[in-house]
This record gives structure tokens, C-alpha cells and sequence, in this order.
């Protein structure tokens, strides 16, 4: 990761998602069903002439409450399903197009991540591969608070739905859901499937390891390469490459096995604690939260990806105190040592 003294990054209210993009996918879903147009962009800062102009800029915050407008107006249960079913590939220029003419799923994983910014900017998504399944973690990436699931929901239904169109057949991913099964799990089993697991410890899908070098129809590398030089050009032109929060993670999983604090912190970040403190607070969050939410992001990858036992999940972290892993783990997870390992065996 660069250093956060280097690179800076984006913020909530930081100006830099196209509105044409997938804001403008949103307002046409919810305007096709005859939610008003006034009400939908009430409180967001925008006019939908502005967007129809295909250059404005706006901030996570404008999009969250814009979906939050669409929630309110438009109570359907699939709407987060079918938006997401147009995210990806999408029509978001040479991002899309790289997306698009990828390979097989491990290039098209790999741009995905690579280009998090341009086709799902307000999520963290992250790749890890072992000896037998891929694992796509997702995380927050600007504080969406209410609108998370929405969210979540879209992200997947997107993924699953660009991989099942670009490989040509229905992929056995199975989705874990951190939030608990909703009255509307109909729509999962339409959009997703029925290998789905609520109440997870995080947000994540899961594939066996050997879909992801099948060679996929309609590829075409030249245009895939082409594109994806050009995709990067277009994140190279954002005011900065990662947001605060994932800054955040991933400084705070790289020293997991050190001491973490709020001072030594804010001290990498070029900071005083107070304004780190104030910077999370107005995303939603709390540094106690962010480092809780890396520490189980480490604990779920040893536990899934390296088979080890509780013991040494505890020794890695530095827990000297049994006792004190276990209220840690179930803080972090939900779940004790032994339901945590009973559910990764596949029981809930």
C-alpha cells in the first residue's frame, strides 16, 4: 500500500464519481417506474439536466442519499437486484470495455479489483485465492450506513450476473451476507441463487479455485489490454486512488500483529488523533470499529485460507489471554471459537 503521508484519499464528500454513471442507472430504474423526479434528487444537490450533461462530479454522500431517495419512494424488494444486473459489465467506457473482453474470470476479477473505483466506487472489494476456493471480501469504502445492503445486494447480483453473462453459464458462487435473512430472501434465490449464508461474520462470495482460468467466449485480448490501459488512465485521474477507509484497512491489517492505537495511527495518517477521530465520525465510524473490522477480515483469511486452529489464529494476533480471544472473536464476529469453526465447516 502507499504510504497515507503520500497518496491522500477520497472522502465522503470528495467530488468524483461520474453522475452518468452509475448514479444515472439508479434515477432511470427508479424514473421507469414512475417515482417523481423532484422527489427522487430532494436533498442531494442535483438536477437531473446536470446530468443528462454527462459531466458532473459528485460525492458518496450525494449517491448514498440518492439511494436512500429511492428507497423511500420506490419500496420495491428487487430494486438493489436489478440495478445491480446493469452495474457490470455496464457502460461506464474503457473500464466496462475492459471488463468485457476479459479472458476468464481471474482477469476479469483482477480488473474488477483493479478498477473498484470506476465500476463499484462505494464498496471495498478484495481478492484472495488459496489452494481451493477464490474469496471476493467486501467492505464499506465511505460509510453507507443505512443504505449497506442495498448495496451489498447490487455488488453481488452485479458480479454474479457479469459472470454468469461473459462465462456463459450459471457459476456456483455462494454469497455470505453479514446482515440476518430478510423477509424479501425470494429476490436472493431469483438473482443469486439458493447458496446463501446471513449472519456471516463478513460480506463475501466464494467460488471453487478452478472456474477461474476457464477460458470464456467473445474475449478478445488486444481489446481487453487496449482498455485496460485506458481504464487506468481514467483512475489516474481521480484526485486520489483509494478512499480514507480502505486506506484505513489496509494500513491497519498490514500492522495487525502490532500494537494499533488511535495516536501512532493518525501519526501515519499526518494527523492529530482528534482530527482522525472527526474524519471517521463523519463517515460513520469509529477507529475501534475500523480496527475490529480488520482484525476479523485477518482472523476469517487464517481461518478459511490457511486452516489454522483458534489457537493459532490467537497466537498471530497476539491474544496471550484465551479468555480474551474469545470475547474478542465473538466481538468481532458474532460467534465463539468453536461456533466460528462449526460455521466455516459448513453449519450455521
Amino acid at each position: 500500500m502507499d504510504s497515507p503521508r503520500r497518496s491522500g484519499w477520497l472522502e465522503c464528500d470528495t467530488r468524483f464519481m461520474a453522475a452518468h454513471y452509475q448514479p444515472a442507472s439508479l434515477i432511470d430504474l427508479a424514473l421507469g417506474r414512475g417515482v417523481n423526479a423532484h422527489r427522487l434528487l430532494q436533498g442531494t444537490g442535483l438536477f437531473h439536466e446536470d446530468i443528462l450533461a454527462g459531466n458532473q462530479r459528485i460525492a458518496p454522500r450525494q449517491f448514498l442519499r440518492l439511494i436512500g431517495n429511492v428507497q423511500q419512494q420506490m419500496p420495491a424488494d428487487d430494486t438493489s437486484f436489478l440495478l445491480g444486473h446493469q452495474w457490470l459489465p455496464g457502460h461506464y467506457g474503457a473500464a466496462s470495455h475492459a471488463l468485457a473482453h476479459a479472458a476468464n474470470l481471474e482477469e476479469a476479477l483482477h480488473r474488477l479489483v483493479q478498477l473498484q473505483p470506476l465500476l463499484l466506487p462505494l464498496l471495498r472489494l478484495r481478492l484472495r485465492v488459496d489452494e481451493e476456493h477464490l474469496w471476493l471480501d467486501w467492505g464499506d469504502s465511505f460509510g453507507a450506513g443505512a443504505q449497506r445492503v442495498f448495496l451489498i445486494e447490487a455488488a453481488m447480483a452485479a458480479v454474479a450476473g457479469m459472470t454468469r453473462w461473459l462465462s456463459a453459464e450459471r457459476l456456483p458462487w455462494v454469497f455470505h451476507l453479514r446482515h440476518a435473512q430478510p423477509r424479501y430472501s425470494e429476490q436472493y434465490w431469483v438473482h443469486l441463487g439458493e447458496q446463501l449464508r446471513f449472519a456471516s461474520p463478513l460480506d463475501q462470495m466464494s467460488l471453487p479455485r478452478e472456474f477461474l482460468y476457464r477460458p470464456w467466449p467473445n474475449a478478445s485480448a488486444t481489446a481487453g489490454q487496449v482498455a485496460e490501459r485506458e481504464g487506468l488512465a481514467m483512475l489516474a485521474a481521480l484526485p486520489a486512488p483509494l478512499s480514507l477507509l480502505d486506506h484505513l484497512h489496509d494500513h491497519l491489517r498490514e500492522r495487525i500483529r502490532h500494537p494499533l492505537r488511535l495516536e501512532n495511527t493518525a501519526e501515519a495518517f499526518a494527523m492529530s488523533p482528534a482530527t482522525l477521530k472527526r474524519k471517521l465520525h463523519k463517515h460513520g465510524t469509529g477507529f475501534q470499529e475500523q480496527l475490529d473490522l480488520a482484525r476479523s477480515s485477518v482472523a476469517l483469511e487464517l481461518y478459511q485460507s490457511r486452516g489454522y486452529s483458534s489457537e493459532e489464529v490467537a497466537d498471530y494476533l497476539n491474544f496471550t489471554d484465551r479468555a480474551n480471544f474469545r470475547r474478542s472473536l465473538r466481538r468481532w464476529t458474532g460467534l465463539l471459537p468453536g461456533e466460528l469453526q462449526r460455521w466455516l465447516a459448513g453449519g450455521q
